[in-house]
């Protein structure tokens, strides 16, 4: 009896150690960390644009016939095609600058629509040119056979050019405005972090004197601004 005691004894003086060792052990793989400090930052949005004077000019020149068969109706407005394309290439268009923009082939009908009274065929072309030769173009265009002329569509051939000009002064406004927000809010601005390009340049038109350039068509070519944007974040301090 004296033996079982002693060894219950000596199995609750073991537990008790041990307990006493699991709660003086430090625990493992936990330290303490400061809090990190908030990144100030400055995101602006940057615009800028250049302005040219557009110089060069899209039309598109079509011709439009008719004939009892459709056989007749388009061999006539291909020959027709043909007479207003070779005169576009005799002023100048190059080949690259000149492109088909439709052929068509329909029935009429009699007015009370029961029958095919003949048929109508259209072909249409789209042609660019330096714009002091755009007036010209439309005259001799239109003396070769086209009966119907739209345009024009201004452009300019510098536009990659004058897009990266305006990208350049739109960096510059973005940087202008984030050095205003840091003086305001009582922050040092700091190092670009990142930027990013906005949208693609598009030519818009705007009211500018022009001169009329061309022979008995004129077409004055006013002006086009390239706009260009950025959005940019600056550190701050």
């Amino acid at each position: 009896m004296r033996s079982l005691r002693r060894t219950i004894l000596v199995a609750a003086l073991v537990l008790a150690a041990a307990a006493l060792a699991g709660v003086a052990q430090p625990r493992l793989g936990h330290t303490a960390s400061a809090p990190s400090a908030t990144v100030r930052t400055i995101t602006v949005t940057g615009n800028g644009s250049a302005t040219t004077v557009p110089d060069r000019a899209s039309f598109e020149f079509g011709v439009t016939t008719r004939a009892a068969t459709a056989e007749a109706a388009l061999s006539r407005n291909s020959a027709a095609a043909a007479a207003v394309i070779a005169a576009l290439k005799a002023d100048g268009v190059a080949a690259a600058d000149l492109q088909t923009a439709g052929v068509s082939l329909s029935p009429q009908t009699s007015q009370d629509g029961t029958s095919i009274v003949g048929y109508e065929a259209s072909n249409s072309v789209s042609a660019t040119i330096s714009l002091a030769k755009a007036g010209a173009l439309v005259d001799d265009a239109v003396a070769a056979g086209a009966d119907t002329v739209s345009g024009p569509a201004l452009d300019t051939s510098d536009q990659a050019a004058l897009y990266r000009d305006a990208l350049k002064r739109a960096v510059a406004d973005a940087g202008a405005k984030a050095r205003v927000i840091a003086d305001a809010t009582g922050l040092t601005l700091g190092a670009v972090q990142t930027v990013v390009e906005g949208s693609a340049p598009t030519p818009v038109p705007i009211a500018a004197k022009a001169t009329a350039l061309g022979a008995s068509v004129p077409v004055e070519p006013g002006t086009q601004e390239i706009d260009a944007s950025v959005t940019a974040t600056y550190a701050a301090g």
